[in-house]
């Protein structure tokens, strides 16, 4: 963008600083051929930004209506470069314009409409200005700066002309004139690029990339440039993706972002629906449980028993599961007694359930077998140990989580 800017302020300043041949007011008709160099806006096409400058050659035929007023058009072919990864484009440009000539031919200003085909199709506004340095009665050479706007999108072109004209009908007879003073070439004070009186961020830090207004090239910081970036206000140190938008969290990492996850606390590995909850599938599920008691006792010793932690977790990931209890004894002793310590026994850990784990009281069922269904007939001290027990059995054919 600085080479361009310099370039197009040296024939700027050219259009004006040499000696003027000034033309006698008869008005007369020209064609004309030229060669150009277009630069295009720094986001076109939007979003992409892959189309650099280059150049083109076109021809123009213009009509004078009087010593001041002409119409003009023209048609050019332009093959200009590739940017950001993007392929370099190539197509035709046709314009109309109506020309103004000052007096006594010292320059003229034009505007129109513009016809381009490249990637896409634009329409275009043109204006500028430019000269036909007279070198004989029917031959001059033309300069031209041009500036193009987009009439869909927010985006500029400029361009520069040089080429060569043949005037026809009425001729005409040229004087000297002096020279006008030499321009300046626009300031650029924070040597970005973009000229002092189009500079919107004028204090810009050397070498900083920036954008078409001078400003920082990503406004919000997040690694999106400003003509890719669709969410250009992204808080610092937000996460964003390639349209520089913040990406959503998803909490239990289901692949469902969290504004749209209708069941945000999926157990790791389940595969989900698209509104993130737990697909499910038909499969028998058990467990089996057994704790042991001391002789006379129906007290649970320890009621963060693995087993119960593990009965209790299954029961609460199959809610629509039930429970039966079975308490047993040992063979000594009265059998009303022990049966009866059976029962006591199972509703311990019923209790335990319900009141340490959560679970609903009534999905547990208990039952006292007293010595009914021993596990070990002998009479020895450990196969009274081993009768001593409890019991529980859980089989269903339930819908568990698709993995």
């Amino acid at each position: 963008m600085k080479k361009t800017s310099i370039t197009l302020a040296l024939i700027a300043a050219g259009l004006v600083a040499s000696p003027v041949l000034a033309q006698e007011s008869k008005p007369k008709n020209w064609v004309g051929g030229y060669g150009t160099y277009y630069s295009t806006d720094a986001g076109k096409p939007q979003p992409a930004a892959q189309i650099d400058d280059g150049f083109g050659i076109g021809a123009e035929a213009g009509f004078r209506f009087d010593e001041n007023w002409a119409a003009r058009i023209s048609a050019s072919y332009l093959d200009l470069d590739g940017a950001n990864g993007g392929n370099g484009e190539s197509g035709p440009m046709i314009g109309v314009d109506a020309m103004y000539f000052f007096l006594d031919d010292m320059f003229y200003a034009f505007g129109g409409l513009y016809h381009q085909e490249l990637d896409d199709d634009y329409q275009l506004l043109g204006y500028g200005l430019g000269k036909q340095w007279a070198v004989s009665d029917k031959w001059s050479i033309i300069t031209e700066l041009a500036a193009y706007r987009d009439l869909s999108e927010s985006l500029y072109d400029v361009s520069a002309k040089l080429g060569v004209s043949y005037t026809f009908g009425e001729s005409t007879q040229s004087t000297y004139t002096a020279p006008a003073p030499a321009m300046a070439a626009p300031a650029d004070a924070d040597n970005d690029g973009v000229i002092d009186r189009l500079d919107r961020c004028p204090g810009t830090p050397m070498g900083s990339p920036v954008d078409e207004m001078g400003c920082d090239a990503d406004k919000d910081g997040d690694g999106v440039i400003n003509s890719k970036d669709q969410c250009p206000n992204t808080p610092a140190g937000t996460a964003v993706d390639g349209k520089g938008c913040a990406i959503e969290p998803d909490t239990d990492a289901d692949g469902v972002v969290d504004s749209k996850d209708m069941c945000p606390d999926t157990p790791a590995g389940d595969e989900v629906h698209p509104n993130g909850c737990t697909i499910f599938t038909e499969e028998n599920v058990s467990i089996e449980v057994r704790i042991l008691f001391a002789n006379n006792s129906a007290k649970i010793e320890d009621t963060s028993d693995p087993q119960i932690v593990d009965l209790a977790e299954f029961l609460n990931r199959y809610g629509k599961t039930k429970a039966v209890i079975e308490g047993h004894s040992s063979a000594p002793g009265a059998a009303a007694y022990n049966k009866d310590l059976s029962l006591r026994r199972a509703n311990a850990l019923k209790a335990v359930l319900v009141k340490e784990y959560g679970i609903d009281m009534s999905r547990l069922t208990t039952v006292g077998y007293g010595e009914e269904r021993l596990l070990d007939t002998a009479n020895t001290k450990e196969a009274h140990h081993v009768n001593r027990r409890i019991e529980v059995k859980v089989s269903e054919t339930i819908s568990v989580p698709k993995k």
